[in-house]
């Protein structure tokens, strides 16, 4: 009998596509891991009009997160875009409803991660990624990020960081994944999935 695979959350928020993008490369990482799955989720954008809904289903991309997710994740990969240097509201929003998880300490020693893109080169990339380790440090996770033995980390002109996986997309987008950044995520992706094998076996 096969044992079930240990899932691994990749949960982000994207509004152009560029956080998807290294959300998918950090998966590719954890997948390459023998016994994970990378469960890939993401949240619905928040509205200043309080009549405002988004469907119970995102049309397209990756579901939308539940908090069952959270409770059942090995470990938590946590992606955002910049805003003004800190994590996007949609992604706070959602955090901001995790009491219970923090009261029960469901997510109390599990490994994590953050990872992110911004439009400008320096947009505030590693005070975003600091912004999101925070509520994962209430909730007791071990966070991790990435070392300098990653040769990447000393070549890259286009983003990554020892707080975690990074990317510069362009005001409008228009920069595609460097070489180095999706290195960088895949590496990100693979170590935290190691670090969560880690932990289940102990």
């Amino acid at each position: 009998m096969t044992s079930p695979l240990l899932p691994i959350l990749v949960l982000y928020y994207s509004r152009h596509g560029a956080t998807r993008k290294l959300a998918e490369h950090i998966a590719q990482g954890i997948e390459s891991v023998a016994g994970c799955e990378a469960r890939l989720r993401t949240v619905p954008p928040v509205s200043t009009v309080t009549e405002a809904t988004e469907p119970a289903v995102p049309a397209s991309g990756a579901p939308y997160v539940e908090l069952a997710d959270l409770e059942s994740c090995g470990a938590l990969a946590m992606g955002s875009p910049t805003r003004f240097g800190n994590m996007a509201a949609p992604l706070k929003y959602f955090l901001d409803g995790t009491s219970a998880q923090w009261l029960s300490g469901s997510l109390a020693g599990k490994p994590a991660c953050v990872f992110t893109s911004t439009g400008s080169l320096h947009g505030g990339q590693e005070t975003t990624l600091l912004s999101m380790m925070l509520p994962l440090l209430h909730h007791g996770m071990m966070v991790m990020g990435l070392p300098y033995t990653e040769a990447a980390l000393m070549t890259t002109r286009s983003g990554g960081s020892p707080y975690g996986a990074t990317h510069w997309s362009g005001v409008n987008g228009e920069q595609a994944l460097s070489e180095e950044s999706r290195l960088l995520a895949i590496a990100l992706g693979k170590r935290l999935a190691i670090a969560a094998k880690k932990y289940q076996e102990h």
